[in-house]
């Protein structure tokens, strides 16, 4: 019998790796969707509403990716997130899943300023009284790019002059697709075991925004001129759209989220599980 993964979040970037990773590696996958698919294994699920522990019965394993950015404010946020995290994992504990892990974020640490990073914290609280491993992977690189790493290759590709938020120094850590979905499944599939804990997954060689966008040019050639801009006057712009009901691409928190990473991420458990991340290189 095929061993069955549910993911939550399989359309995002992250969670459609996981899904594709495990499809290769032979695991029956139960897609928990807003859009659920005809002729797939399938269930209609959106972060916040209730869910049945029935509806999980017979899996054997699974990895919570979703987040919904939809919401602004800190108490549409912890309802729709932080809660809804709640009821699937709490679900899924009911349900007697064997693996449960929740992919949350570098961003989350003690002392975040994003609401971002703070929602995570308090979903990684809920995972590990639920049982779960937590994984924090650092800014996801592979190929094709997607994602927030998709966005930087493709601002990349489209322009000569890219407008440099701060003066580049921001540090980002990074992890490839790859890595980090089979570390994913090699827990899942029981060839480790560990107890509930937080991971970091991302390489630990640090690389300043500015270089990680100049070596990105350089892998296509490309010879981009950088104008820096003050962060918080990109933040307030971004800050005022969304109180007049602008839905744009880049959030206001998603730059605090940018611009107040974890100074130091620890990655001291990673070499005893496993947990084996290669350099960024293109």
């Amino acid at each position: 019998m095929k061993q069955v993964c549910a993911i939550t979040g399989s359309n995002g970037y992250v969670g459609g790796c996981v899904k594709n990773y495990f499809t290769s590696r032979g695991w029956e996958i139960f897609e928990l969707t807003r859009r659920p698919k005809a002729n797939t294994r399938a269930a209609l699920f959106q972060l916040g509403d209730d869910i049945s522990p029935q509806l999980l019965s017979g899996v054997s394993t699974l990895v919570h990716c979703a987040y919904d950015f939809k919401p602004l404010t800190w108490k549409e946020i912890v309802a729709v997130n932080v809660e809804g995290s709640r009821k699937i994992l709490e679900a899924a504990r009911t349900a007697g899943i064997p693996k449960i892990i929740y992919i949350s974020s570098i961003s989350a640490f003690d002392g975040c300023k994003s609401l971002y990073g703070k929602a995570k914290l308090e979903i990684e609280r809920i995972a590990l009284a639920n049982g779960a491993l937590v994984i924090r992977p650092g800014l996801v690189w592979g190929n094709p790019p997607g994602a927030m790493f998709g966005k930087l290759v493709e601002q990349v590709q489209k322009k000569s002059v890219i407008p440099m938020i701060g003066d580049g120094s921001q540090i980002q850590f990074l992890v490839h697709n790859e890595d980090l979905c089979a570390f994913v499944e090699k827990f899942a599939s029981r060839q480790i075991e560990l107890s509930p804990q937080i991971l970091t997954a991302a390489n630990e060689q640090p690389w300043p925004f500015k270089q990680l966008l100049l070596e990105i040019a350089r892998a296509q050639n490309k010879k981009p001129k950088f104008i820096p801009l003050p962060w918080r006057s990109i933040w307030l712009a971004l800050k005022m759209a969304e109180l007049c009901s602008l839905r744009l691409n880049f959030r206001s928190d998603s730059l605090v989220s940018l611009m107040n990473q974890n100074p130091s991420p620890d990655f001291s458990a990673n070499a005893g599980v496993g947990l084996n991340c290669r350099r960024f290189a293109l």
